[in-house]
């Protein structure tokens, strides 16, 4: 019985800590502006007219973050969490 207990134990630790693992949100967007004093970005999502104002985290370097940028950024609670260039298109046709 103890064996049972601890695997359904385990079981749910791992679900947690998944679920966790896949809270933040992933867009593509554009750059608005940047506030590196303040530790803010405006991001505008694709599809959007809407421009949201993210408090960067810490881990992120806004030196590198630039206003008229796409970029894909990772987002939790208002917060942002990652930034990257967003990956351009392949051409199609010759």
């Amino acid at each position: 019985m103890k064996r049972v207990a601890v695997i359904v134990a385990v079981a749910v630790l791992v679900v947690s800590l998944v679920s966790f693992a896949f809270a933040a949100e992933s867009k593509k967007g554009t750059i608005k502006s940047v506030d590196a004093k303040a530790g803010t970005v405006v991001f505008c999502a694709e599809g959007t007219t809407a421009d949201t104002t993210l408090k960067a985290d810490k881990a992120v370097d806004l030196s590198k973050v630039k206003a008229g940028e796409a970029v894909e950024v990772s987002i939790e609670k208002d917060m942002l969490m990652g930034v990257k260039a967003a990956k351009k298109k392949a051409a199609v046709g010759c």
